[in-house]
């Protein structure tokens, strides 16, 4: 559970007694690092893993490196071109909730180490990069730092030596699409970065060019800031926007629907028959179970399930996260994932396919991440330190307008930033509302095609996936109790997008409320009538 609400006292009449109100300030929120000075997470890459960037999108050639000789700490950024013998760019970036007004600072420490391949030189180019971006992603306004080469790297200490780079350029631009806005002309010199009027996110990059000559230099990168330093602060966090915890007693069908039948093994070979049997998926005890059976019907040796929320709920971009457990088998395929709405008029691939993911029976130590368009992007996880499918892990997928990033327990392992499909220009088909897919297949293609001789020697039936919870989450703003009053009526308000609600408790043991309950059928805005008695009465927002 998640809390958020204000601090206030006032008094007010609740529930048939006089009550004094008190709304708790809670500290338990995802993610919301406004009013920070510096909002760029990881900036020293010190999170970073062995294989992942922690917190930041990478793009062709850039690694998180160890020891010496970073600039602080212990970890470093390294960059480089490509030497496909063209202009070719890597680098990293990041993007964050801006608003108009806001005012921001920017820069880097930065190194190229002359053993490293000679140090920059050639044609290499490298720089710093703010961009003021719209909601659909179209940049509104740019700045850059110098530009670095080999021929004026000398006028900032040479090469083996730290130095700040700071983004002080406004520049020209053309909106092409592409990842990286390269910049045109500068039109001049920037003490402050303004976002302009339209701005709903700020992106810092970090830009490596290689020349046709393939240049074998690198750049470092260390101790990144972007600094808001003036205008409003923007308060967008994630928060859930849709869920279903699974705990009723029955599955909810406002949320879900099912496919069933074989229909010619979904393309993929698969085995099973769907049902929307109780016996093949039911909630119990705050999970939903999704059960694989070793039983004949219509034709076919095996029974499970595949819901969806087609037609029901669908959205685009956002946070979408299900916490779950896989069952043991050669035969079982496992999947949480999602379409596009537009399957059942343009059909697949061009409607687009996300699966955030998927699991072989037979392999307990790895679940895939992958895309599907016209092209096809994938990537495989190992779970750390012998874990296994066999307990529950949180996937998770952040879907941005320009990104696909995927995590496993909070680890991101994957982002796709490049996909093409027949149906229009990138970023086609991933611009547009998906569907939720919960599914328990059993054969198929990507398990291998066993046969049923395998299968049933192989596997443990009834396999039984279990999901404590699938939700969503949207930058919204904050969840939080706004009070306001009208003659001797307080109102209490909070955002109606985020999946929320009230509870009340009226009772303080040692300065803490304990023993909160729900006020069952509350919405915002809600409204208490004032009293001049002085006993305590307590409110708070609760999510999901």
């Amino acid at each position: 559970m998640y809390y958020r609400t204000i601090a206030l006292r006032l008094p007010v009449l609740c529930r048939q007694a006089a009550f004094t109100l008190l709304l708790i300030t809670a500290t338990n929120v995802y993610n919301n690092r406004v009013g920070a000075a510096n909002v760029l997470t990881n900036s020293g890459f010190e999170s970073d893993t062995s294989s992942q960037i922690v917190g930041w999108i990478a793009i062709e050639n850039s690694y998180g490196e160890s020891g010496s000789p970073a600039h602080t700490g212990g970890n470093y950024f390294k960059v480089y071109g490509q030497f496909n013998g063209a202009n070719n760019y890597a680098g990293i970036y990041q993007d964050n909730p801006a608003v108009p007004g806001a005012t921001y600072s920017a820069n880097a420490w930065t190194y190229s180490l002359a053993s490293d391949g000679g140090g920059i030189h050639g044609e290499d180019l490298t720089w710093l990069e703010v961009t003021f971006r719209d909601a659909s992603n179209n940049v509104l306004s740019l700045y850059r730092s110098d530009m670095i080469s080999g021929a004026n790297i000398a006028a900032y200490g040479g090469l083996s030596t730290w130095f700040n780079l700071a983004v002080t350029n406004q520049c020209s631009f053309t909106n092409n699409g592409a990842l990286f806005i390269l910049p045109g002309a500068m039109t001049g010199h920037a003490s402050s970065l303004i976002a302009p009027a339209g701005t709903t996110s700020v992106r810092y990059q970090i830009i490596f060019e290689q020349g046709p000559d393939n240049a074998s230099g690198s750049m470092y990168f260390d101790d990144c800031t972007l600094n808001q330093t003036g205008g409003p602060t923007t308060n967008l966090a994630w928060n859930i926007v849709w869920s279903d915890e699974f705990n009723g007693t029955s599955i909810n069908r406002n949320n879900w629907t099912f496919d069933t039948g074989n229909n010619n093994g979904w393309g993929n070979s698969e085995l099973e028959y769907y049902t929307s049997n109780t016996q093949n998926a039911y909630v119990s005890n705050g999970l939903l179970h999704i059960v694989a059976r070793q039983q004949a019907t219509n034709g076919f040796s095996y029974t499970s399930a595949r819901m969806k929320t087609e037609g029901l709920y669908s959205k685009t971009y956002g946070r979408f996260e299900w916490r779950a457990k896989l069952p043991q088998g050669v035969g079982f395929w496992p999947a949480t994932w999602m379409l596009g709405n537009t399957i059942s008029s343009i059909g697949w691939p061009e409607c687009g396919e996300i699966d955030v993911m998927e699991n072989k029976g037979g392999n307990l130590t790895q679940v895939q991440g992958s895309v599907h368009s016209g092209s096809d992007e994938t990537q495989v996880y190992s779970l750390p330190n012998g874990g296994s499918v066999t307990n529950f892990h949180t996937y998770r997928l952040d879907w941005l307008p320009d990104s696909l990033t995927f995590y496993v327990d909070d680890v991101p392992y994957e982002t796709q930033t490049g996909w093409s499909d027949a149906n229009g220009p990138y970023p086609t088909p991933f611009n547009a509302p998906f569907f939720i897919i919960l599914n328990l297949a059993v054969g198929g293609n990507y398990v291998g095609n066993p046969s049923t001789t395998n299968i049933n020697a192989n596997s443990v039936f009834p396999g039984d996936m279990q999901v404590d919870y699938v939700r969503v989450y949207d930058l919204t703003p904050p969840m939080q109790i706004a009070v306001s009053q009208t003659n001797n009526m307080l109102t209490l308000a909070w955002p109606s997008s985020i999946v929320c609600h009230l509870q009340v408790q009226t009772n303080l043991i040692g300065g803490i409320s304990t023993n909160w309950f729900d006020l069952a059928g509350t919405t915002s805005p809600y409204q208490v009538k004032m009293s001049p008695t002085n006993n305590s009465v307590f409110y708070r927002l609760s999510s999901p």
